[in-house]
């Protein structure tokens, strides 16, 4: 060991580095440097917060210059850097101020984004966030290379702007979409923009490291020191390298199966026909290929055809559905023809949605599909629900939710049959916890039956709960007293039983 490292002494090449590169370093400044933007300081936060907002509303925007206007003011370079220069000076107290500062710029930035997408109306998942879910070797080479280029310039002293643009391009984004997938409860995007984040920072952290000890940083060192240091850089680019590189490859056989599909598909329809569209769901199994194909002849095989040649392409079980639609071969006519089809197309998925809709109702209201009550133009949909052994109000409630929640554009309304009501029990004068939510309850079942709710109780506790209800647009009225201490209790009346008001 000792004669190897003699050895490199005299190598000229590193001879030279030593005399003429790391010897024009001013070593004490660069440290100096290097601990004033690692540490935790107001500055720091604000900008963290700054960058992380603008961030996080280029996201939502999907505003590729928002993001980058992100980039250009985070303060997050700082900490990166300086844990990289602890690790390779082996500083301890180096360390934990910038893994210190890096941690709480970390929280800061999540829940800060996370806070303004709970604010926010708009909460899809847009393009420049879902491109930062599915990390891949290509985005560690990324944040490699920003290691590289950050490390050099405050070495050099040429720390600014680039810098920050470097470092930032690789963390700050990645980190708003955690915050994101916090906010929305989206575990998959959470997931997979936190291991992008993970990836880049400690990918960041290492070539740092390894910038610094190249320009004799920790030249105090051991060689055991040394030796360590290695092992723990490969160790960690090769942990994180292993499932990004299968990632990637998925990604190259997604797009390679995306490429076959539409060579199949177009060499079944030749001619004048015209694959519009193919979508692909890859999570299913089998491998799922939708498409439109728009043909002057309607050919009645294609499906079984394309299906098993790309099953003996890619050796993978395919399910293929595919959507004609003749159109004639003329080219005055083409664009119109292409109009009406995908027209066509977005009636037929809307129509399948509606029936997929009737279907999940008379499911769970238990009635055939001509009970229910469709508007298309207002897109309401009404049931009214046979009655379930043992069911009470809140169970029919839970099945509209449920099936609205699945309806996506349609307004639900399941009529659920008149039974009791439940009490509205008081604390005080106030309805408690169980009142508010027998009232509420109450409130949706009056405003689906259509049937006016008679009261009974003491005084001030029905004068609340008809005010309650009315305010709702259900036919609420006195019908009883009851003791003051006792709940007050809700029972359906015909409209017949409704006290009228006394002629003048």
């Amino acid at each position: 060991m000792q004669s190897s490292i003699q050895s490199l002494e005299r190598n000229p090449v590193i001879a030279w580095w030593r005399e003429q590169v790391i010897a024009s370093v001013d070593h004490v400044k660069v440290v100096d440097r290097v601990r004033g933007e690692a540490g935790w300081t107001g500055r720091y936060a604000f900008m963290t917060l700054m960058s992380a907002g603008i961030a996080v509303l280029g996201l939502l925007l999907s505003s590729p210059a928002v993001v980058i206007g992100a980039m250009l003011i985070s303060p997050l370079m700082g900490p990166i850097i300086g844990l990289g220069f602890g690790l390779a000076t082996w500083d301890s107290s180096e360390i934990r101020q910038s893994a210190l500062a890096l941690a709480l710029g970390v929280v800061l930035a999540v829940g800060f984004t996370g806070l303004i997408v709970l604010l926010s109306p708009l909460q899809n998942v847009t393009e420049e966030i879902a491109a930062r879910t599915r990390p891949n070797l290509f985005d560690l080479m990324v944040a490699l290379f920003s290691a590289l280029a950050g490390a050099y310039a405050m070495i050099r002293g040429r720390e600014g702007t680039v810098v920050g643009v470097a470092i930032a391009t690789a963390l700050m984004p990645p980190l708003a979409v955690v915050g994101f997938g916090l906010a929305t409860a989206n575990w998959t995007v959470f997931g997979g923009s936190l291991l992008l984040f993970l990836t880049n920072l400690m990918t960041i952290a290492v070539a740092a490291a390894v910038v610094a000890r190249l320009y004799g940083f920790g030249s105090h060192l051991s060689p055991q020191h040394t030796l360590f240091q290695t092992v723990a850089v490969l160790g960690v680019l090769a942990a994180f390298a292993l499932p990004l590189g299968l990632s990637l490859r998925q990604i190259a056989w997604e797009a390679l199966f995306s490429r076959q599909a539409r060579e199949v598909l177009s060499a079944e329809f030749e001619g004048d026909a015209r694959v519009s569209q193919v979508e692909i769901d890859y999570k299913r199994d089998p491998i799922r290929v939708t498409a439109t194909v728009l043909t002057p002849n309607f050919h009645p095989d294609a499906e079984r055809i394309a299906q098993n040649e790309l099953t003996r392409r890619t050796r993978r079980p395919v399910e293929v559905s595919i959507e004609q639609y003749r159109v004639d071969a003329g080219a005055q006519a083409e664009a119109q023809q292409i109009a009406n089809a995908q027209v066509n197309a977005r009636n037929n998925a809307a129509e399948r949605a509606t029936t997929r809709l009737v279907d999940h109702l008379s499911l769970v209201a238990g009635v055939p599909r001509n009970a229910i009550v469709l508007d298309r133009e207002q897109r309401r949909a009404v049931v009214r629900a046979q009655r379930l052994p043992d069911a009470g109000l809140s169970v029919y409630r839970a099945l509209e939710t449920r099936v609205s929640e699945q309806a996506q554009g349609w307004r639900v309304e399941l009529v659920p049959p008149a039974i009791a009501l439940p009490p509205v029990s008081f604390s005080g004068d106030q309805p408690d916890d169980a009142g508010m939510s027998a009232l509420t309850l109450a409130g949706w079942a009056g405003q689906r039956v259509g049937a006016p709710i008679g009261v009974t109780g003491a005084d001030a506790r029905v004068a609340l709960v008809i005010e309650a209800l009315r305010r709702v647009g259900v036919n609420a009225v006195r019908t009883g007293e009851g003791g003051v201490a006792a709940p007050v209790t809700l029972r359906w009346l015909a409209p017949d039983d409704v006290p009228q008001p006394a002629a003048r």
